[in-house]
């Protein structure tokens, strides 16, 4: 069972002691020469990307022996970010961090910067998409049923949050997988409203992560069907991947880190080496617990430089397909 009220307490208390212990003087740390390490990321203060930013921080500038500091690049959907980052020298000094948006953004050419030019360090959350209805009100009690339902051409539609996101794309692939066109999708300002409009009977499928719909789930309003992901997911066991019911679709919402293309290759092993000893902290794992995620979320460069990959190199042509870019 989901303990949301103590996730939504111990959630609080992450974002205070990421934000204090990042912002504060790092004296007891023996730097090296190198200047402060630039973290870049397109959330504000606060925002979950940068909270994530920080709560890496807190352990690896021990390991790089390294101040680090937070640079927020804010608008574009991450271009602005990723804008920054390309003015930045490739000496090691900095790193981006690569969201599912940027992999968007990027896919949609809202930034010069491409696949190329960028050198993956390691994965630092995935939060699987997962297809979830209403427990009460939706005819599809389990994964199979709901799954013979799209194939039998139900009219079903889902809601996700945004036009132009990883939910609207979840949607259109999810549909084209299995032989189908795009089902009607509402687009809803956030997470929260969403869950909530699927209980409320307004949409049929919300498209959600587990870190979302907590309340909800617990509460036995909202029953999650599918998971886009790789693995079935211990909180929800009655939900099950889309590939093990033959759907070859694995889309996240997921937050990693980079860094420049021609940065020495000995420097990039070190970032490696030092972020995810760090991610391995009991600390940082306390906080993907709380997030509603477990140790599978910290991934070594090449699974997530491949991930960086298949999310653009899909979502481009999808993108085109739903008429959203020329």
């Amino acid at each position: 069972m989901i303990k949301s009220k103590m996730l939504f307490k111990l959630g609080t208390s992450f974002v205070a002691l990421a934000t204090a212990v990042t912002f504060s003087t790092v004296s007891a740390i023996a730097a090296d020469s190198r200047p402060a390490l630039e973290v870049v990321t397109h959330a504000g203060a606060g925002g979950g990307t940068d909270v994530n930013s920080r709560m890496m921080m807190i352990r690896a500038r021990r390991e790089l022996k390294q101040d680090m500091v937070v640079v927020n690049k804010k608008g574009g959907s991450g271009a602005a970010s990723m804008n920054y980052f390309m003015t930045r020298p490739a000496d090691g000094n900095t790193i981006l961090t690569f969201t599912v948006g940027h992999a968007i953004a990027m896919a949609m050419g809202k930034t010069k910067l491409k696949i190329e030019d960028i050198a993956p360090i390691a994965r630092g959350t995935n939060d699987p998409q997962i297809l979830m209805v209403n427990c009460k009100k939706s005819p599809y009690k389990t994964p199979e049923s709901f799954l013979a339902g799209m194939k039998k051409g139900d009219k079903i539609s889902f809601g996700g949050t945004h036009t132009g996101t990883i939910d609207h794309l979840t949607a259109y692939l999810w549909a084209k997988k299995i032989g189908k066109p795009m089902p009607k999708y509402i687009a809803f300002k956030g997470g929260g409203e969403l869950a909530t409009q699927v209980v409320a009977g307004s949409v049929d499928v919300g498209i959600l992560n587990l870190s979302e719909a907590g309340a909800p789930i617990e509460a036995g309003d909202l029953c999650p069907l599918i998971i886009l992901g790789y693995d079935p997911m211990g909180p929800i066991p009655k939900a099950k991947t889309a590939k093990s019911l033959g759907v070859d679709l694995v889309l996240s919402t997921t937050r990693g880190f980079v860094t420049h293309a021609g940065t020495d290759p000995a420097r990039v092993a070190a970032m490696e080496e030092s972020i995810t000893k760090a991610m391995k902290h009991s600390l940082y794992q306390a906080y993907l617990a709380n997030s509603g995620l477990d140790n599978t979320s910290p991934q070594a460069s090449a699974a997530w430089g491949k991930q960086i990959k298949f999310m653009v190199s899909e979502f481009g042509p999808a993108l085109k397909e739903m008429g959203l870019i020329k």
